[in-house]
């Protein structure tokens, strides 16, 4: 039940920047060049590459660098998502994300300077647990909660919530990474993305989906945070997919009943009588009774207590909280005509 789910489709350390500018809410962004830094160990790969942690020669401050192929971002016809999600990380700035440092490229490649988050996965913490205790469950929905708020304010559709995307920063918070899916959208949009177990019943009917969606795949998270598992299940995604729209929930025996409310009105099939969906929209996640006793102002200050878990972590350069990847393959990178070139020539002015 535990593997890493695959995709339907297709503390921040700021190195010293070679020239700088400003982020959307004032905070300075940097450029650089892959000299810059020493590469480590790889922290997770992807369709397009992989993640190093990285040390900047100069300052010697640690990050976590994307290193993204151009030809397949070619091949899988993905510019546009790989600009958007620069374009919506230089954008937002809250608590639990994942801040974007600075971005360059090179003949090969795109890169992206991110802050390196050393406790790991939500996924393996939860691996490791099993299923989270009730209050568990409840501090990490709360800040994903604020999240997702603060990024609906700003018309940002995240659309791809999971554990694996979900970092444990040093003092136990949650960080939010992974933005090659999230959209800014004023309406609906219609593009199939996001992983089988978390999508929601509007993006598989392909009736246009906005922010509803990441409000439905918060409910799948907090299922599966609190089962282990998630509630809709099976070998092919095609059979997840009819799960999904049955909209069958089978809760464990010792699901807690205000718990078991929420994620019944998070995954209600009409988006428009889905929480987080109606007239107040995110305060009415806030004020259901799971939450009574959640004190928001303390969970966006990041003094709400007690911290659930907070990771192990011997150092800035500490990795081992990550699952260990094969030594990198990324200099196989296929070499960009004329043409494919000019589709990143706009990419150093986000």
């Amino acid at each position: 039940m535990f593997k890493k789910k695959p995709k339907a489709a297709d503390g921040a350390c700021a190195p010293a920047p070679t020239t700088a500018g400003e982020g959307g809410d004032g905070r300075q962004y940097a450029t650089y060049t892959l000299p810059e830094f020493e590469q480590f160990d790889t922290l997770g790969t992807g369709t397009f590459g992989r993640v190093r942690l990285v040390q900047h020669k100069e300052s010697k401050k640690y990050s976590a660098l994307k290193i993204l192929k151009k030809s397949e971002i070619i091949r899988l016809k993905q510019v546009d998502h790989i600009k958007s999600e620069v374009t919506l990380l230089k954008m937002i700035s809250h608590p639990f994300v994942v801040n974007l440092i600075g971005h360059f490229q090179d003949e090969k490649k795109l890169y992206m300077v991110l802050e390196y988050v050393p406790g790991g996965e939500l996924f393996s913490h939860l691996r490791r647990e099993g299923r989270f205790t009730d209050d568990h469950g409840r501090y990490y929905a709360a800040e994903i909660v604020l999240a997702f708020a603060h990024m609906h304010s700003m018309n940002v559709v995240y659309r791809d919530l999971k554990p694996e995307n979900l970092l444990i920063s040093t003092t136990g918070h949650m960080k939010i990474t992974d933005f090659g899916f999230a959209k800014k959208i004023e309406d609906k949009t219609w593009t199939l993305c996001g992983t089988p177990e978390y999508l929601a019943p509007e993006i598989i009917q392909s009736k246009g989906h906005g922010k509803a969606v990441d409000w439905w795949a918060l409910g799948i998270l907090c299922f599966e945070m609190l089962a282990g598992y998630p509630p809709f299940y099976d070998e092919n995604p095609f059979g997840i997919y009819q799960k999904i729209l049955q909209g069958k929930i089978e809760f464990p025996r010792q699901f807690d009943q205000k718990a078991k409310d929420l994620i019944k009105r998070l995954l209600t099939n009409a988006k428009d009588k889905r929480l987080g969906c109606l007239k107040k929209g995110s305060e009415d996640i806030k004020a259901h009774k799971w939450f009574t006793k959640t004190d928001w102002q303390k969970v966006f200050d990041c003094t709400a207590e007690p911290v659930p878990f907070i990771p192990d972590v011997s150092g800035e350069n500490d990795t081992h909280n990550f699952d260990p990847y094969p030594d990198s393959v990324d200099d196989l990178s296929t070499a960009l005509s004329a043409k494919d070139k000019e589709k990143f020539v706009a990419f150093d002015a986000l």
